[in-house]
Formats: C-alpha cells, structure tokens, sequence
C-alpha cells in the first residue's frame, strides 16, 4: 500500500469516529481529555499564572505527560524554552488621575474609571503637564489611505483612541465588520509609541471592543507582562490603559469638546486629531521583576524527514489568584485554557500510538503569557527551537471546550492558505461543512499564539466547531456560559458536553496527521505579508 493511499485510508477512519457510533478510542479520549482539564483547571492549580509556584506546578506536570506519552524533549535534553519575561505592577500615586482643561476638572479612579499601567522596567515614571490629544481610531494605514496622526505632533502627550476600526461602524471601510489589526489595542499601543506618545488612553465601549470593562480589569488590573529586552522597554509608551465610555466623556467634557461629534467625525475618512486642550500631570509607580517562564515542548521524530515539522499549540496560562468576585478568587481559567492544553495532551497521545509514525515530525508545544499578548509563541518564533522555514504548519488550540455537536465547522483566515481545501474535505468525513465568517468585529484571528506564527511567515490552520448545533436543545448548555470569559466561573464541571470537542479533536488530529505525512503542503496564498514573510525566511535559513 503506497504512503499517500494510506495517510487517506487512516485519515479518513480517524475522521469519521467521533460522528459514527461510539468507540473504545472516543470513549478513551473523552476521558483521558476530562482527566486533564478537571487537573489543569483545579483549585490546586491556582489559575495558572505566569512566574508563580502555580507555573512550575503546571510546566512540569505538561512536560511529565509529553514523557509518559514517549514524546522526546525539543530543546536539546529538556522539554523546557526559558522565555525572559518583564514583569511590572503599576499604581497610579493617588490612585486616581486628574485632568484640567478650560472647561473645567475631571478625576479619574484607578480601576473604576481606568486600568492604566506600564510595560516599562522603571520603577517610577511622571509624566508631568502632559496633555492630551483625540487621535480617532490611533490609526496610521497607507494602504487603506487613513492616518489619524497627520498633521499632528503627539511627542510627550497622551493619546486617546477608539477601540476596533473604522471598518466596524462602515463595511466600505477597511474590511468591514471584519477587524484588521488595526483594531486591535495593542497596535494602537505601538503606532503611539511609533509617534513618540507618552501614552495611550483607549476608550472601552462594549461592542466594538466584544468584552466588558471586566474583562479589562481582571486581564490588565493586576500584574503586567512583556518579554524582557536591554532596554527595558524604554522605546514604548510610558502609560498604557483602557478608560471607560463615562471616563473619557468626562475628559471631553473638561475639554469643552462635545464627545459624541468627535466621535463621529473620527469615523470618516479625513478625520484630523483634535488637541483637548487638557492636561495632567500623574506618576506611575511600579513594582518590576525580570524573572523567566517557561514554552514546554516535546516532539514525536518523524520517519522519512524527520527535519520538517507540524505543530501544535496551546496556551497554559491564564490570571491565577486575584480580584475576589463573589467570594472567589482563582481565576481557574477551564475553558480558557486548560481545554486546549487538554486536547493538545489527547493529541500527543493518539500521535503516540499510531502504529506507523509519520514522515514527518511533530511538535507539541504548550506556551506561556498568551493572556499578556501572545509572549510566549511570539518568543518562540524568534527564537525557534526548530527553523521556522521547515515548519510546515501549526494548528493551535484555545478554548477547545466544553462545545457541543455542530454540523459545521468556523474556518478564520479563510482564503490565506491553501489549507481551506485541506480542511473542507476532512470535514466533509465527519459530515460537517465549513462556516466562513464574513464578520469578526472581535479581532479573534489576532487574539491568540497562531497569530505569532502566521506574522513570522508559517501557514496556520485555525477552526473548530461551528454554530449550527445537531441538537438545538444544547444551546441552553452554550447560554449558560455566557459570561465566564476571564473571570472566576471559568472552572470545569462533569456536566460539560464535549461531544463536539473530541469531533475539533480528532480534526485537528486528522489535518495535521495529513501534512506530516507528506500528503499536502501548506502554502500562503491570499495573505501577501505573511507570504512574502514565508519567502524572506525560506531564503535566509536555506
């Protein structure tokens, strides 16, 4: 039997077990996936956070599994990545800021108006008399012929900027309801320090941002996260932070700037930044730790060219120990994502016992501080412990569970790759059709470590269960998580339905068996950054 007819043999009766009847192997993975997010997202792991007794508890037990699994070690003889990490704590003095302006004063509280803090590793920083400058969206996009910087100098101010992009309130816009990464906080945070800001003020409105002011408070309120460079992070902005709709209304209001017309003219193309007018002067006190985390990774070799490399990722963090709600305070993190490290333990053990390895290798590889934007992948693609250019792909896996049956499948970054058709047809053997979202006004293609691998040039396969539930009656299961997304009801329970997750499971297991069998190529197709990226990589490695 040649390789390629059997790679389409056993793809296709991996395919079709979690939709036929139910099997010894289903049923093997169901419990071995309960065993595991029930442990990782237990009391006893603490919520997992970075730098804490709760990281070493959990990086060693990941690593203890890859061994018990027979998986080797990456990085030389350990199964561990040293990732130097910034750490930073930051109080604002007074707890509060203070803004004047010719219309009067306006006192922003430390968590209730804003969570504002520094990715610098300095422990005191002021930002005297500074003021403050409406930037609209914090955009600057030749490509799109939009720069909301134009014709203003932000040297030594404070920007303030809307969350999303214009796209959001205007589908001729950028790509419409589908957010770029413009949209996204963090690039707003970089295009200011790009212009020299002394720091950004990004006004949270629920909709467009898709989470609560909670979410900000449990994700930034606390402590901060940046990989480590000599500089200390000195070439970023000194202030970054979310204020509430009612907080940055009030600063209009001091100002004598009617909010909701800057607002709408910011959503037009030729907007220009309005100076406020306003000032501040505020010191940002900040308690740093340089200390490093840990990238687990394993590897089972393959058998041909064992050189050439799938992998799959999960994030094992989340917030840890914080802000009680309701008497609790272990941010256990169970769907978000004890579940993808879950079902990247399922996978390295179904790899495991295939009776035939495949041609090529793959690498299991379990990352830190996704929660603080992506660190611990994105440290990894710089320093790859295997060469980016003979990575064929990665899969990643955040949030796998508990999701319920769907006869389809959400496929983001749908045209990128070649690897739509690679994953139309192994979902046509589970009975499932592909759901191209046409709308995305989250920005979840860049939320989560895949992201640092499509950036770095190497093709990403990112989809999971759809929307169209084989039993409508599951939908109260999905209603009655509404809600938990970084907070403390995060947590696993027994009455979880993972049906639909072992059907993700065994996907993914089946796309990724298929590409390291040599039986398809990953290639970009639509997406010419990350294409030209791949190119610029292929050639300097070779």
């Amino acid at each position: 039997m040649n390789k390629t007819f059997k790679t389409i043999y056993r793809v296709a009766l991996i395919a079709v077990l979690p939709t036929g009847q139910l099997t010894a192997q289903s049923t093997a993975d169901e419990a071995l996936f309960r065993q595991e997010v029930s442990l990782l997202a237990s009391n006893e792991y603490g919520g997992r956070k970075p730098l804490t007794e709760y990281e070493t508890k959990t990086v060693n037990y990941i690593a203890q599994r890859f061994k018990d699994f027979g998986l080797q070690p990456v990085n030389s003889d350990s199964y561990f990545q040293k990732v130097p990490l910034l750490s930073v704590q930051t109080h604002l003095k007074n707890g509060r800021l203070n803004v004047k302006g010719s219309n009067g004063k306006a006192e922003l509280k430390e968590w209730d108006d804003l969570v504002a803090w520094s990715v610098r590793g300095e422990k005191k920083l002021t930002l005297k008399d500074a003021g403050l400058v409406f930037v609209g969206f914090g955009i600057n996009a030749p490509e799109y012929g939009w720069n909301d910087y134009e014709g203003i100098d932000v040297r030594g101010k404070i920007v303030v900027a809307l969350v999303n992009d214009p796209g959001y309130y205007d589908d001729n816009l950028f790509r419409g309801k589908y957010m770029t990464y413009y949209g996204r906080w963090i690039y707003k945070f970089e295009e200011a320090s790009r212009q020299g800001a002394a720091g950004v003020l990004v006004i949270h409105d629920t909709k467009p941002a898709s989470y609560g002011f909670d979410v900000v408070q449990n994700s930034w309120g606390n402590v901060n996260l940046s990989l480590f460079s000599e500089t200390r992070n000195r070439e970023l902005v000194a202030l970054q932070g979310w204020v509430t709709l009612d907080g940055a209304q009030r600063i209009f209001k001091a100002s004598g700037t009617n909010f909701d017309e800057a607002v709408e003219k910011a959503k037009h193309q030729g907007f220009k930044a309005i100076d406020l007018n306003v000032r501040t002067t505020t010191t940002l006190l900040n308690d740093v730790r340089i200390a490093e985390s840990n990238n687990v990774a394993a590897v089972l070799p393959g058998t041909d060219e064992p050189d050439k490399y799938v992998v799959y990722t999960a994030h094992w963090d989340h917030f840890g120990i914080g802000k009680p709600i309701n008497g609790d305070s272990i941010y256990n993190g169970a769907g978000d994502n004890a579940s993808g490290v879950a079902a990247l333990l399922v996978l390295a053990n179904k790899f495991t016992q295939l009776k035939e390895r495949p041609r090529h290798s793959v690498m299991f590889l379990s990352v830190t501080a996704e929660e603080a934007v992506l660190l611990g992948s994105e440290y990894y693609t710089r320093k790859p412990l295997v060469p980016l250019f003979k990575t064929l792909v990665n899969i990643n896996m955040d949030g796998a569970g508990p999701r319920s049956k769907t006869s389809d499948l959400t496929l983001n970054g749908a045209g990128d790759t070649n690897t739509d058709r690679l994953v139309e047809r192994t979902a046509a053997a589970q009975g499932r059709t592909l759901l191209y979202p046409k709308q995305n006004t989250g920005g979840g293609y860049f939320r989560s470590d895949h992201f640092s691998f499509a950036r770095a040039g190497v093709p990403v396969i990112l989809t999971k269960g759809g929307r169209s539930l084989v039993n409508p009656a599951d939908a109260r299961r999905m209603k009655a998580r509404h809600g938990v997304y970084h907070q403390p009801t995060d947590e696993y329970s027994p009455d979880w339905d993972v049906a639909g997750t072992l059907d993700d499971i065994n996907l993914w297991f089946s796309l990724g068996l298929q590409v390291a069998d040599g039986s398809f190529v990953p290639q970009w197709t639509g997406n010419k950054e990350y294409k030209q990226r791949r190119e610029e990589t292929i050639k300097a490695q070779r």
